[in-house]
């Protein structure tokens, strides 16, 4: 429950997760919403500047425990 609003949240788990191209990726959820998101105003800082990278970036895969979009040099993205 979020306790700020008094509302049940329940975060959708990630299903499947593909690199598009550039610094996008596609998602698709266990409730069947998908979509594409482009993360490249997103690489800043310490752990997602290194992303930058193409090579880096494609190393992208789901962390099943988690439930979050995870890369080879620790950086994550949970929904």
């Amino acid at each position: 429950m979020n306790s700020a609003s008094g509302v049940n949240t329940v975060i959708p788990r990630i299903a499947d997760m593909r690199h598009i191209a550039d610094y996008r990726i596609w998602l698709r959820f266990e409730d069947g919403k998908e979509g594409e998101i482009d993360l490249k105003a997103e690489l800043w800082g310490e752990m997602f500047r290194p992303l930058t990278q193409q090579d880096l970036f494609k190393t992208a895969e789901i962390n099943r425990e988690t439930n979050a979009v995870c890369w080879s040099n620790g950086a994550d993205l949970a929904p």
